[in-house]
Protein backbone atom coordinates (compact mmCIF):
# COMPACT_ATOMS: atom_id res chain seq x y z
CA UNK A 1 0.00 0.00 0.00
CA UNK A 2 1.23 3.48 -0.90
CA UNK A 3 0.36 5.88 1.95
CA UNK A 4 1.22 8.82 -0.35
CA UNK A 5 -0.74 7.77 -3.45
CA UNK A 6 -3.35 10.52 -3.17
CA UNK A 7 -0.81 13.18 -2.21
CA UNK A 8 1.33 12.26 -5.23
CA UNK A 9 -1.67 12.44 -7.56
CA UNK A 10 -2.56 15.93 -6.36
CA UNK A 11 1.03 17.16 -6.63
CA UNK A 12 1.27 15.67 -10.14
CA UNK A 13 -1.71 17.81 -11.13
CA UNK A 14 0.24 20.90 -10.15
CA UNK A 15 -1.05 21.59 -6.65
CA UNK A 16 1.59 22.84 -4.22
CA UNK A 17 0.05 22.66 -0.73
CA UNK A 18 -2.03 19.52 -0.25
CA UNK A 19 -3.78 19.07 3.09
CA UNK A 20 -5.47 16.03 4.60
CA UNK A 21 -8.60 16.67 6.67
CA UNK A 22 -10.48 14.48 9.15
CA UNK A 23 -12.81 14.84 12.10
CA UNK A 24 -13.46 13.22 15.45
CA UNK A 25 -16.61 13.21 17.51
CA UNK A 26 -19.56 13.00 15.16
CA UNK A 27 -21.24 10.22 17.13
CA UNK A 28 -20.91 11.10 20.83
CA UNK A 29 -23.76 12.31 23.02
CA UNK A 30 -21.64 15.13 24.45
CA UNK A 31 -18.92 17.58 23.54
CA UNK A 32 -17.99 19.41 20.34
CA UNK A 33 -16.97 17.91 17.02
CA UNK A 34 -13.29 18.43 16.23
CA UNK A 35 -11.53 18.60 12.85
CA UNK A 36 -7.88 18.83 11.87
CA UNK A 37 -6.05 19.72 8.66
CA UNK A 38 -2.43 18.71 8.04
CA UNK A 39 0.08 19.60 5.32
CA UNK A 40 3.10 17.29 5.35
CA UNK A 41 6.42 17.83 3.59
CA UNK A 42 6.46 16.09 0.22
CA UNK A 43 7.32 12.39 0.50
CA UNK A 44 7.15 12.21 4.30
CA UNK A 45 5.76 9.09 5.96
CA UNK A 46 5.60 9.24 9.75
CA UNK A 47 6.40 5.86 11.27
CA UNK A 48 3.51 4.36 13.25
CA UNK A 49 0.78 6.59 11.85
CA UNK A 50 -2.49 4.84 10.98
CA UNK A 51 -6.20 5.47 11.18
CA UNK A 52 -6.63 6.84 14.73
CA UNK A 53 -9.32 4.24 15.50
CA UNK A 54 -6.75 1.47 14.98
CA UNK A 55 -4.25 2.93 17.44
CA UNK A 56 -4.19 2.76 21.22
CA UNK A 57 -4.71 5.98 23.16
CA UNK A 58 -1.07 5.84 24.29
CA UNK A 59 0.15 5.48 20.69
CA UNK A 60 -2.05 8.36 19.48
CA UNK A 61 -0.74 10.55 22.29
CA UNK A 62 2.90 9.76 21.40
CA UNK A 63 2.29 10.49 17.70
CA UNK A 64 0.48 13.77 18.40
CA UNK A 65 3.67 15.78 19.03
CA UNK A 66 5.61 13.95 16.28
CA UNK A 67 2.98 14.93 13.70
CA UNK A 68 2.92 18.55 14.87
CA UNK A 69 6.71 18.73 14.69
CA UNK A 70 6.98 17.19 11.23
CA UNK A 71 4.02 18.88 9.54
CA UNK A 72 4.67 21.96 7.42
CA UNK A 73 1.40 23.27 8.82
CA UNK A 74 -1.47 21.94 10.89
CA UNK A 75 -4.69 23.34 12.28
CA UNK A 76 -7.22 22.02 14.80
CA UNK A 77 -10.74 23.47 15.01
CA UNK A 78 -14.11 22.77 16.61
CA UNK A 79 -17.82 23.24 16.18
CA UNK A 80 -19.50 23.67 19.55
CA UNK A 81 -22.39 21.78 21.11
CA UNK A 82 -24.58 24.88 20.50
CA UNK A 83 -23.60 24.88 16.82
CA UNK A 84 -24.31 21.14 16.55
CA UNK A 85 -27.77 21.75 18.01
CA UNK A 86 -28.41 24.74 15.76
CA UNK A 87 -27.26 23.44 12.37
CA UNK A 88 -27.12 19.61 12.96
CA UNK A 89 -24.09 17.36 13.28
CA UNK A 90 -23.34 17.03 9.56
CA UNK A 91 -23.25 20.78 8.97
CA UNK A 92 -21.33 21.31 12.21
CA UNK A 93 -18.75 18.75 11.04
CA UNK A 94 -18.41 20.60 7.72
CA UNK A 95 -18.01 23.86 9.66
CA UNK A 96 -15.24 22.43 11.84
CA UNK A 97 -13.45 21.09 8.74
CA UNK A 98 -13.68 24.46 7.02
CA UNK A 99 -12.33 26.18 10.13
CA UNK A 100 -9.42 23.72 10.26
CA UNK A 101 -8.52 24.36 6.61
CA UNK A 102 -8.88 28.12 7.04
CA UNK A 103 -6.67 27.96 10.14
CA UNK A 104 -3.60 26.60 8.35
CA UNK A 105 -0.76 29.12 8.40
CA UNK A 106 0.31 27.86 4.98
CA UNK A 107 -2.71 28.23 2.72
CA UNK A 108 -3.64 24.90 1.16
CA UNK A 109 -4.58 24.83 -2.52
CA UNK A 110 -5.99 21.29 -2.41
CA UNK A 111 -7.82 19.36 0.31
CA UNK A 112 -8.28 15.62 0.70
CA UNK A 113 -11.36 15.12 2.88
CA UNK A 114 -12.03 11.90 4.76
CA UNK A 115 -15.56 10.71 3.99
CA UNK A 116 -18.02 11.41 1.20
CA UNK A 117 -18.84 15.12 1.52
CA UNK A 118 -16.75 18.21 0.83
CA UNK A 119 -17.23 21.18 3.19
CA UNK A 120 -17.93 24.65 1.72
CA UNK A 121 -14.34 25.75 1.02
CA UNK A 122 -12.72 27.98 -1.59
CA UNK A 123 -10.06 25.52 -2.78
CA UNK A 124 -10.18 22.37 -4.91
CA UNK A 125 -10.85 19.17 -2.98
CA UNK A 126 -11.70 15.49 -3.22
CA UNK A 127 -13.45 13.07 -0.88
CA UNK A 128 -11.68 9.85 0.06
CA UNK A 129 -13.89 7.30 1.80
CA UNK A 130 -11.93 5.67 4.65
CA UNK A 131 -9.19 8.14 3.77
CA UNK A 132 -7.69 7.83 7.26
CA UNK A 133 -6.60 4.30 6.28
CA UNK A 134 -5.33 5.32 2.81
CA UNK A 135 -3.64 8.73 3.05
CA UNK A 136 -0.78 9.72 5.34
CA UNK A 137 -2.02 13.34 5.55
CA UNK A 138 -5.58 12.31 6.45
CA UNK A 139 -4.35 9.72 8.97
CA UNK A 140 -2.25 12.42 10.66
CA UNK A 141 -5.29 14.72 10.72
CA UNK A 142 -7.40 11.95 12.27
CA UNK A 143 -4.88 11.55 15.11
CA UNK A 144 -4.67 15.29 15.80
CA UNK A 145 -8.47 15.59 15.85
CA UNK A 146 -9.02 12.53 18.04
CA UNK A 147 -6.34 13.40 20.62
CA UNK A 148 -7.41 17.06 20.78
CA UNK A 149 -11.04 16.14 21.38
CA UNK A 150 -10.19 13.46 23.96
CA UNK A 151 -8.03 15.95 25.87
CA UNK A 152 -10.91 18.42 25.91
CA UNK A 153 -13.29 15.83 27.34
CA UNK A 154 -10.87 15.17 30.21
CA UNK A 155 -11.47 18.79 31.21
CA UNK A 156 -15.17 18.08 31.82
CA UNK A 157 -14.19 16.64 35.21
CA UNK A 158 -16.47 19.07 37.03
CA UNK A 159 -19.20 16.57 36.10
CA UNK A 160 -17.58 13.37 37.45
CA UNK A 161 -20.89 11.51 37.61
CA UNK A 162 -20.91 11.09 33.81
CA UNK A 163 -17.39 9.64 33.46
CA UNK A 164 -16.39 11.73 30.44
CA UNK A 165 -12.75 10.79 31.00
CA UNK A 166 -13.64 7.14 30.37
CA UNK A 167 -15.95 7.26 27.33
CA UNK A 168 -15.18 10.73 25.86
CA UNK A 169 -18.87 11.46 25.51
CA UNK A 170 -19.80 8.36 23.53
CA UNK A 171 -23.05 6.59 24.34
CA UNK A 172 -21.78 3.74 26.47
CA UNK A 173 -24.14 1.92 28.82
CA UNK A 174 -22.59 3.67 31.84
CA UNK A 175 -22.94 7.08 30.17
CA UNK A 176 -26.56 6.51 29.13
CA UNK A 177 -27.48 5.34 32.63
CA UNK A 178 -25.81 8.43 34.15
CA UNK A 179 -27.83 10.73 31.88
CA UNK A 180 -31.05 9.00 32.86
CA UNK A 181 -30.12 9.29 36.54
CA UNK A 182 -28.76 12.86 36.66
CA UNK A 183 -30.22 14.44 33.52
CA UNK A 184 -28.07 16.17 30.89
CA UNK A 185 -25.36 18.75 31.62
CA UNK A 186 -24.44 21.75 29.44
CA UNK A 187 -21.97 19.63 27.45
CA UNK A 188 -24.64 17.21 26.25
CA UNK A 189 -26.14 17.40 22.76
CA UNK A 190 -29.81 17.50 23.65
CA UNK A 191 -30.94 16.45 20.17
CA UNK A 192 -28.84 13.27 20.53
CA UNK A 193 -30.60 12.28 23.77
CA UNK A 194 -34.18 11.99 22.49
CA UNK A 195 -33.94 8.24 21.97
CA UNK A 196 -32.85 7.78 25.59
CA UNK A 197 -36.14 9.04 26.92
CA UNK A 198 -38.42 6.89 24.78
Amino acid sequence: MDWLEFEKEALAKGYKSVCGVDEAGRGPLAGPVCAAAVILPEGVIIDGVNDSKKLSEKKRESLFDVIREQALSYSIAYATVDEIEEINILNATMLAMRRAIDGLDIKADYAMIDGNKIPPIDIDAECIVKGDAKSMSIACASILAKVSRDRLLYKYAEYPMYGFDKHKGYGTKVHREAILKYGPCPYHRKSFLKKLYK
